[in-house]
């Protein structure tokens, strides 16, 4: 079952309501981005943004039983010139590059002691990549990371996730204008281990970010990148790949605010399901603003499904405020290899 849309360059905003999804980008939310934790209420599973995620699975995260009692061991390796700071919660980097979005944010963003800023100077290119591991040893842990990539600089930064426990964290980028970032994250987790991140990407003046999600392991993974545009002209690749086995699931929330002119944005995210129960979810959100004229975006999922009893949700959403647009259309396609096509391989 495929479902593809494309919305020419000179559509009008009529024209883009009739194309969008099953609901609008902004009733996704059942209250608006907020800091505080108070502010959002319990899920139960009936709302929106909350009715693909076993709530049951995430270990206390979404309604305030979870504490702080883990042990998350983090090594950073920064090239030379990169700075590597601890920081309190007053520091004015962190919360810059978003909000959070969901209770679960808010959760993760009120828990966290001090958090880690990652400073690229200006003008500054990294020969290597930044890397952070990240190496879970069981319990629940809160955390907080800011890279600060400053103007015309550039910088590849890989997070990878191992290990066991439940991991809830915010992640923001920086992208100063003119600056190149791609910003990697590998979740490889054990079985039994849960993990739900924020990932805030702010996009400067003529700047261009690309995020790779990489998801295998975990019981629960629910991921929320977000792109917004600080400029005009900046630019975001967003790909992703997960494989989804027996009894996992992996849950990708995406979602491109184009709240500048002239920006473009290209996502592209595929996953195989394999095994009883596995269970992968696929949101693409994509809000064009009144402010975005000539924006160019494209967003697309593809899964395959490998075996009986695996399931995948995958909804598409594009919503459109002004008809001044270059172009922007989605695609979702999930299918399974026929008995003719298994023959032959």
């Amino acid at each position: 079952m495929a479902e593809a849309q494309n919305i020419p360059a000179g559509s009008t905003t009529a024209g883009a309501i009739a194309v969008a999804a099953e609901s609008t980008v902004a009733t996704r939310m059942s209250a608006p981005p907020s800091f505080d934790v108070a502010d959002f209420p319990v899920p139960h599973g009936r709302e929106e943004e909350w009715r693909f995620t076993p709530l049951a699975r995430l270990k206390g995260l979404h309604d305030g039983t979870a504490v702080a009692n883990g042990t998350m061991k983090a090594q950073i390796d920064a090239p030379e010139g990169v700075t590597v700071e601890s920081v309190e919660r007053d520091d004015e980097r962190i919360g810059k590059a978003g909000t959070p979005v969901d209770r679960v944010a808010a959760q993760a963003f009120s828990s966290f002691a001090k958090a880690t800023v990652v400073t690229v100077p200006k003008e500054t290119v990294l020969a290597e990549p930044i890397r952070v591991a990240l190496h879970g040893e069981g319990g629940t842990t809160f955390g907080h990371t800011v890279f600060d990539i400053k103007p015309f600089a550039e910088a590849i930064i890989v997070i990878d996730h191992t290990g066991d426990g439940v991991r809830a964290a915010n992640v923001d980028i920086l992208v100063g204008d003119g600056a190149k970032v791609t910003f990697v994250s590998v979740q490889d987790w054990d079985d039994t281990a849960v993990h739900t991140s924020q990932h805030n990407a702010l996009v400067g003046r003529d700047a261009s970010f690309k995020s790779v999600v990489v998801t295998f392991g975990g019981d629960l993974v629910r991921l929320h990148p977000r792109v917004t545009y600080a400029g005009p002209g900046g630019e975001a690749e967003m790909l992703g790949l997960y494989f989804t086995d027996a009894g996992q699931h992996q849950e990708h929330r995406l979602l491109v605010t184009h709240d500048a002119p002239h920006c473009k944005s290209n996502v592209v995210y595929k996953g195989a399901l394999q095994g009883q129960d596995a269970h992968a979810v696929w949101i693409g959100d994509v809000l064009i603003e009144k402010s975005a004229e000539g924006t160019d975006t494209y967003e697309m999922n593809r899964n395959l499904v490998l075996t009986d009893g695996a399931r995948v949700d995958s909804v598409p959403n594009l919503e459109i405020e002004t008809g001044e647009i270059v172009g922007a259309g989605h695609a979702s396609a999930t299918g399974r290899f026929d008995d003719e096509q298994l023959f032959y391989l």
